[in-house]
């Protein structure tokens, strides 16, 4: 644990280090690490015969609270934008 905390304060340390720099690309490193990481954990649990087994007990439930979080998290995000966009002085 004290592991992560520590690499997350080091980002932070270098973001706050490098904030004047030209850093166009970071966007596209990151959202490329995302996806390769995204593919991987998909790799780990395709392989994991407990987790494929076991897919057909997961039930309505589960689906539920995934699309109730994932719907939540889009409603958040995009009213967080709208307020933000109205304060910035631009039309929504």
């Amino acid at each position: 644990m004290f592991t992560i905390i520590g690499l997350m304060l080091t980002g932070m340390l270098l973001g706050y280090l490098l904030r004047n720099r030209n850093l166009k690309k970071i966007h596209q490193i990151i959202t490329l690490f995302i996806w390769l990481l995204l593919f991987i954990l998909g790799i780990e649990v395709g392989s994991n015969e407990q987790i494929i087994k076991g897919l057909h007990t997961i039930g309505y439930e589960a689906v539920a609270l995934t699309l109730g979080g994932t719907l939540g998290s889009v409603i958040a995000a995009w009213a967080l934008w709208r307020v933000l966009y109205k304060r910035k002085g631009g039309q929504a």
